[in-house]
């Protein structure tokens, strides 16, 4: 009984917490307790994503944000892949690319905005190049530890049957890395939307980010934060569905 009254207050915080706070914000704006212009309620915001969604520009502003996050995402994740093995499976490697990505990791892709621009100009290519940044390390950390702490048994008894290189990586140290690997991916997503952000603010003609820019230009607050908040939620959404793929894939680690 008592299990299932802790469960019951589990799913009402789960499912009530967004509308609470929701309502909480409503009732703050309006009784006046701040800039209802610089802050404006979740009525307004709602009017204003109804707008912007009606105008027809939304759907163009997502499918150029969407399409730069999967191309900076699959670039980095894939090249994060292929180094990560090579530099967890081997000494040599490790200890060339290592000290390089160690210093380089911590640098965040924002602060790359001013010289990517004079690289790249305002074309796709920068903001892909950004985004890809942001994802690659952490995608290439969690893929290099991944396979440094696959089981040694697994790897000492892999090389007594004779087992050759190509065997080794797919049949021993890739699946036994798969749970780090599943993880860096996930946490790449929420990294490559954050990342697009400082793409799409430092010059660009299109996406949710830049929308934000032309909005806050304007004062159009009410648009800003529904920009954000539907950056949050294709952010979310792209989370939960890479979280259910990856629950299937890795069903052993669940």
């Amino acid at each position: 009984m008592k299990k299932n009254t802790h469960k019951v207050w589990e799913n009402l915080a789960r499912w009530g917490s967004l509308p609470l706070v929701v309502l909480l914000w409503e009732i703050v704006v309006r009784l006046g307790a701040v800039n209802a212009v610089l802050f404006p309620p979740p009525t307004v915001v709602a009017v204003s994503a109804y707008d912007y969604a009606v105008s027809g520009t939304l759907v163009t502003d997502l499918s150029w944000s969407i399409s730069r996050v999967v191309v900076g995402y699959l670039a980095g994740a894939i090249t994060a892949i292929f180094v990560g093995v090579l530099t967890g499976g081997n000494r040599i490697a490790a200890a060339f690319f290592s000290p390089i990505f160690q210093m380089l990791r911590p640098i965040p892709p924002v602060a790359f905005v001013p010289i990517v621009i004079v690289w790249f100009g305002l074309t796709e290519l920068g903001k892909w190049f950004l985004v890809f940044w942001g994802v690659f390390f952490t995608v290439w950390l969690s893929v290099h530890l991944g396979v440094q702490r696959v089981n040694e048994t697994l790897i000492r008894a892999a090389r007594c049957l004779g087992a050759t290189k190509k065997m080794m990586l797919f049949e021993v140290l890739l699946p036994g890395a798969l749970p780090y690997i599943f993880m860096g991916l996930r946490t790449a997503i929420s990294v490559s939307f954050y990342t697009l952000v400082a793409a799409e603010l430092a010059g660009a003609f299109g996406g949710v980010a830049y929308r934000l820019e032309v909005t806050q230009q304007n004062m159009q607050i009410g648009h800003m934060v529904a920009g954000l908040i539907i950056l949050g939620l294709i952010s979310t959404v792209a989370d939960k569905l890479f979280g259910m793929f990856s629950t299937k894939v890795v069903h052993w680690n669940t």
